[in-house]
C-alpha cells in the first residue's frame, strides 16, 4: 500500500542532524561494563574447552543464530539442515541428517562470510552478494523483487501490520533515490577508525541505522542482523560465535519491533534503543553461559562412562543428544540417522535404557520416545 507522508509524524531520518545519532554514555556506562564482563567470562570458559568442545559450542550457536534470525521474519529453517551445512562448510565432523538444499547453503555462506571474514571491509557489493544468497530465484514469496541492488521506484517503503483496509503504518523509510547516498554514509561510518566508540555501541547504532534506511526490497532484517554479527565478531576479535543475539531477539520480538519503531520516530538521542540492545545482548550471553554447562555435562558423562561398552551408533546418538538434538528421539529417527534397520535401532535403544542412560518418556504417540536419564 502506497503512503504519502503528511507531516504528522517525523521520522528520525528526516531530522536536520541525521545521521549524527547520539547516546548518553554516562547512562550506559554500567550496562556496557556488565555486558563486557559477561563477554569476558564466556570467552574465558570457552577457552578452557578442548578443540572439539569449542567447535560443538560454535556449531550450535551459529545454527541458532541462522535459524532464529530467519524465524524473526516468519521463515522456518530446519535446524538439522543448517547445522549439517555449517559443519560441512567449516570442515567439522557432524553426523547430521541428509544433505541440505541450495538455499540453506547460501544462507550459511552469508553468515560465515560475515563472521569469519569480519575484518574485511563492508561494501555494497559484499551486501549485494548476501542479498543474492537470500533470494536466489529473484522472488520473495510470489513477488519478484530487485535482488543484489538497492530498492528503486517511487512507491514508499513501509512497515505495515493489520488486516486489509485496517492497516497500520509503523514506519516509512527514506525515498529510494536517497538510499545510495545514505548507505554510503553508513558504510563509511562502519569502516571509520573510531576508537572512541565502544564496539558494542557501534553495533547497536549500525543496527538501527541500517534498518532505518531499509535499503532492499526485502530481507532487510536478516541482512541487518548479519551486519550486527559481523560487528560483534569484530568486537570479540574472533569469527567464532558463542552467543546468539537473534535467539534472544526472537524471545522478545514484540519489544524488539516496538523499540525500533520508537527510536525511528524519536529524536537523534538513541540511548533508549542502545540500552535495549545491550540488555538483550547481555541476556544472550547469559543464555550461552548456561548452555556451556551442557558441554561440561557431556564431558562429565563420558568420563563417568569411560569403561561402559557402547557401539558407534550409540556414541553418535548420545553425542547428538548432548549437542542439541532437534525434536524427540525415537527408533525411526535412530535408524534413519544411523543408517541401520528398525530392529537394530530398537536393540540399541533398549540397551541404553537397561544401562540407565536413556529413559522412555510418557508423551505416548505411535513411536516410543526417549530422553537422557539424568
Amino acid at each position: 500500500m502506497a503512503h504519502k507522508y503528511n507531516g504528522a509524524t517525523q521520522y528520525i531520518w528526516q531530522h536536520a542532524d541525521w545521521p549524527n545519532m547520539t547516546v548518553d554514555m554516562q547512562a550506559l556506562a554500567g550496562l556496557v561494563a556488565e555486558t563486557n564482563l559477561l563477554r569476558g567470562q564466556l570467552m574465558g570458559r570457552v577457552s578452557m574447552f578442548g578443540f572439539e568442545e569449542q567447535n560443538t559450542s560454535m556449531l550450535e550457536t551459529m545454527t541458532s543464530e541462522i535459524v532464529h534470525s530467519s524465524k524473526i521474519e516468519g521463515q522456518m529453517l530446519s535446524a538439522d539442515s543448517v547445522r549439517s551445512s555449517l559443519a560441512t562448510q567449516l570442515g567439522l565432523k557432524y553426523d547430521g541428517l541428509p544433505p541440505t538444499d541450495h538455499y540453506i547453503e547460501g544462507v550459511v555462506q552469508v553468515m560465515l562470510d560475515a563472521t569469519h571474514n569480519f575484518s574485511r571491509p563492508l561494501c555494497d557489493k559484499r551486501m549485494f552478494g548476501w542479498h543474492h544468497a537470500l533470494f536466489p530465484n529473484g522472488y520473495s514469496g510470489m513477488y519478484k523483487i530487485n535482488v543484489g541492488k538497492w530498492r528503486e521506484g517511487k512507491e514508499a517503503m513501509q512497515v505495515v501490520s493489520g488486516a486489509m483496509g485496517k492497516e497500520r503504518v509503523h514506519y516509512e523509510a527514506p525515498p529510494s533515490e536517497e538510499v545510495p547516498r545514505m548507505m554510503n554514509d553508513l558504510l563509511e561510518w562502519i569502516e571509520a577508525d573510531d576508537s572512541k566508540t565502544d564496539p558494542l555501541i557501534k553495533a547497536a547504532i549500525a543496527h538501527l541505522w541500517f534498518v532505518t534506511i531499509h535499503p532492499f526490497d526485502d530481507g532487510n532484517g536478516r541482512i541487518c542482523r548479519t551486519i550486527t554479527e559481523m560487528l560483534l565478531s569484530r568486537a570479540d576479535h574472533t569469527g567464532k560465535r558463542y552467543y546468539s543475539l537473534s535467539s534472544q531477539i526472537l524471545q522478545n520480538r514484540k519489544a524488539y519491533y516496538d523499540c525500533l519503531e520508537h527510536a525511528q520516530k524519536g529524536g537523534m538521542d538513541v540511548t533508549e534503543w542502545v540500552a535495549w540492545f545491550l540488555s538483550t545482548l547481555k541476556d544472550a550471553i547469559n543464555a550461552s553461559l548456561t548452555k556451556t554447562e551442557n558441554v561440561v555435562r557431556k564431558r562429565q558423562f563420558w568420563n563417568r562412562h569411560e569403561q561402559t561398552p557402547f557401539n558407534e551408533r550409540q556414541r553418535k546418538m548420545l553425542n547428538q543428544l548432548f549437542d542439541g538434538f532437534e525434536g524427540k528421539l525415537n527408533s525411526s529417527k535412530w535408524y534413519k540417522i544411523c543408517h541401520c534397520s528398525q530392529d537394530t535401532a530398537t536393540r540399541d535403544l533398549n540397551d541404553l535404557v537397561n544401562k540407565g542412560i536413556l529413559r522412555k518418556t510418557d508423551d505416548g504417540g505411535r513411536n516410543t520416545n526417549y530422553e537422557l536419564n539424568e
